[in-house]
């Protein structure tokens, strides 16, 4: 697909048993194109409880069998998956961008992290999934092995429509789980094209279903199932702190990725081309619509003047427009409530009595008009109390806070509700391992922006970010397996533990 070839809008059902039915309640809603939002990507079911009812029945009918298939063979299903997303990349990518918005460059990395996820976690199925350990016992076998949960429900934000659910359908597959997957509103065609892609992989009917439509809706009924033995949620506070209380009330597993309000030191020995760049790319790419962006840059007293004012030029240079252009650096936010939530975040700096620079405003000329797109936004004098820098903006807003040394600096990283990820840029080794040691947070870059985490490593944040588990690395597998310990006594008589160890 080029870009000037649209995809129709056509209708769009839910993965129910391998096949596509429309919703039961036969209604839709659309999906639209946030840089031209008279575009209309397609039409899709507005799931309901009794649509995930008939995609749970059918999970839950279909997982003791892939629980039985050879965890080998499920890798390599994942592995196909990897080749048909390589092979689709360019179009999976033209289709992010219509659909949520973000740079074609942008969205050809989100469908590369998919791609390495699911070539990720197929090596996964032929490494130790378990342990083998001495029993104190003569003549006594133990040891321990993962095993799947059951049927576990996955919802995704819109923000990385490929990567993220590829992070949460890849391990749990492997791990011999059913799914069923409930995505995000304002992307529910990259996730259903990521379904077929693994329907086209050889995936067994019913072990994926896939229920669009809204949280208060699919999205509850997802979690409230007592079917569903786990819950893996990324997406808002507020909303995952309602699934935590729910799946609490049910006493079902449940693993949220929160957020944070993410920040960057700049110390002055930094080098600060090197650091300005990383305050863009982690300020604005995705528009500001990432867990990871760079919210706060927290920099030191002696290069804040040289920083800033290198930091609003760059600012002014970037250009706004639809991602498929290539001369486009910022694309749109995804919808209008989010646009006037990043506006009302602009009212609030300016009644705390912060500096603003440069943006601020939505952009109206031209064909920006037709779409959802904020000027790049930039505050000074911000103090570290401010809501500008506490609560999450997830837009193009980046505040700049002062330190007088590092001591300081760390303290100000540390004094939020989140902890997820956070950058220091400095030449001194020692300096950066004390703050690496000292920063509360689930990533700590060194000399390097708060986004760009890789597939092999956890993934996740402290504090309020989320409630401990870790999505990727080898950490994926906690969230979507129990331990079963098992003993094997070949002695032929009764031995008791911890009272016959001195038996012959």
């Amino acid at each position: 697909m080029t870009t000037a070839e649209a995809v129709e809008a056509r209708s769009y059902g839910n993965l129910i048993a391998g096949e596509w039915r429309d919703a039961q309640g036969d209604q839709t809603f659309d999906s639209v194109n946030p840089a031209r939002r008279s575009e209309v990507i397609g039409h899709f079911a507005r799931g309901t409880a009794q649509d995930v009812e008939l995609a749970v029945k059918a999970a839950v009918e279909a997982q003791p069998n892939w629980a039985r298939t050879p965890v080998p063979a499920r890798a390599e299903i994942l592995a196909r998956t990897g080749r048909l997303l390589e092979e689709r990349k360019e179009e999976l990518a033209q289709l992010m961008t219509r659909e949520m918005g973000k740079v074609l460059t942008e969205a050809r990395g989100d469908v590369q992290e998919g791609i390495d996820m699911a070539k990720y976690m197929a090596g996964q199925g032929r490494n130790p999934i378990g342990e083998v350990v001495p029993s104190e016992l003569r003549q006594k076998r133990a040891f321990a092995e993962r095993v799947p949960i059951g049927v576990v429900g996955c919802i995704t934000p819109w923000n990385f429509p490929m990567a993220i659910p590829c992070w949460k359908l890849m391990p749990a597959l492997l791990a011999g789980n059913a799914v069923v997957f409930k995505p995000a509103e304002d992307t529910p065609l990259v996730a259903i094209k990521l379904a077929e892609v693994l329907l086209e992989a050889g995936l067994p009917k019913g072990v994926l279903g896939l229920v669009t439509g809204f949280g208060e809706e699919a999205g509850a009924a997802l979690v409230e199932h007592p079917a569903v033995r786990a819950i893996s949620f990324t997406g808002s506070v507020s909303v995952g702190q309602a699934i935590a209380s729910t799946c609490g009330r049910l006493g079902k597993r449940v693993s949220l990725e929160l957020g944070g309000k993410n920040a960057m030191l700049v110390c002055a020995d930094a080098d600060l081309e090197l650091a300005l760049e990383g305050a863009i790319w982690g300020a604005f790419g995705t528009t500001g619509q990432r867990c990871t962006a760079t919210s706060r840059l927290i920099v030191q007293d002696k290069v804040l003047q040289d920083f800033t004012e290198r930091l609003v030029s760059r600012v002014a240079e970037l250009r706004l427009g639809d991602g498929l252009d290539p001369r486009t650096d910022v694309g749109p936010v995804i919808n209008e409530a989010q646009l006037r939530r990043i506006h009302g975040y602009t009212e609030v700096g300016r009644q705390e009595s912060a500096r603003l620079l440069i943006g601020g405003r939505v952009a109206t000329k031209g064909a920006l008009a037709e779409g959802n797109f904020y000027e790049p936004t930039v505050f000074a004098d911000v103090g570290e109390r401010m809501r500008i820098a506490q609560e999450e903006i997830f837009g193009p807003t980046a505040v700049i806070i002062a330190a007088a040394d590092v001591e300081e600096a760390i303290k100000i990283a540390n004094g939020t509700a989140f902890g997820l990820s956070v950058a220091i840029y400095t030449k001194d080794i020692d300096q950066a391992l004390q703050a690496v040691d000292r920063l509360e947070a689930g990533i700590v870059y060194v000399n390097a922006p708060t986004i760009g985490a890789e597939i092999q490593l956890p993934f996740g944040g402290v504090k309020a970010t989320g409630n401990g588990h870790r999505a990727a690395g080898t950490t994926a597998l906690d969230e979507f397996t129990e331990w079963k310990t098992v003993y094997i006594d070949y002695s032929g008589r009764l031995q008791r533990a911890q009272i016959d160890t001195d038996a012959g």
